[in-house]
């Protein structure tokens, strides 16, 4: 590496290491007093979020891998948490809807960095019937609804000018058609084996409480995780 390649990497580097975690109070957690299931601690961890100021906290890190095993990440929106799941759409055509046909397991991700908190879930992933998931979409924004009927995600864009074409007439159809259906649009509901909440300590000293179940309808098993 040359000088004037060495000059950006250090700064980077000073930049970085300049970095603090958690430099404000964090709340308590006692896993001790946790509910039996983790639905409701999620719904609790989640409102104290919003509460909090935490910048969207209903974003979230999709995990899945692709017809090599080879991981993949993005991050997108979380659509509802019940007892069926944790619910999120996306067109079927999409890299991830087609990574979930060929492999329907996934990992999602919640942090909430004004809490030190994370939420960590794996399971299977099943989609929605095509009527649940057309309603999931109408239930959004046109702005949602205008980028379903762009359609293509994950397509090579031969340039922007293409995209904006697109885009202009997928906002003036989803204005005039606001029940405008979408074939590849789909409601994913990923039902966890495992969910780990994990709670930031200043110390260093987390704690790490994890619920584990092998399958829907059975019990919950909870135990505590090393940092």
């Amino acid at each position: 590496m040359d000088h004037d390649e060495q000059e950006p990497q250090a700064a980077f580097r000073a930049l970085l290491h300049a970095q603090r975690v958690w430099d404000v109070s964090l709340p308590a957690f006692d896993p001790a007093a946790a509910p039996g299931e983790p639905l409701p601690l999620f719904h609790r961890w989640f409102g104290e979020a919003v509460a909090a100021g935490q910048t969207e906290p209903h974003t979230m890190t999709l995990a899945t891998v692709d017809g090599r095993g080879r991981p993949d990440a993005r991050v997108l929106m979380l659509h509802d948490a019940d007892a069926r799941g944790w619910h999120f759409a996306s067109h079927a055509t999409s890299a991830k809807g087609r990574q979930l046909a060929a492999h329907p397991e996934a990992a999602l991700v919640f942090y909430w960095a004004s809490q030190g908190r994370q939420v960590r879930l794996r399971g299977p992933v099943s989609s929605a019937s095509a009527a649940e998931s057309l309603a999931d979409l109408h239930a959004r924004s046109t702005g949602a609804l205008a980028a379903a009927l762009t359609g293509r995600q994950s397509e090579v864009l031969a340039s922007e000018a293409e995209l904006a074409r697109a885009s202009q007439a997928a906002w003036e159809q989803a204005q005039a058609e606001p029940d405008a259906p979408v074939a590849t649009w789909t409601r994913y509901v990923l039902a966890p084996r495992e969910v780990e909440f994990f709670q930031g300590d200043e110390r260093r000293r987390h704690l790490r409480l994890r619920y584990r179940r092998e399958a829907p309808g059975d019990a919950w098993e909870r135990e505590l995780l090393w940092p």
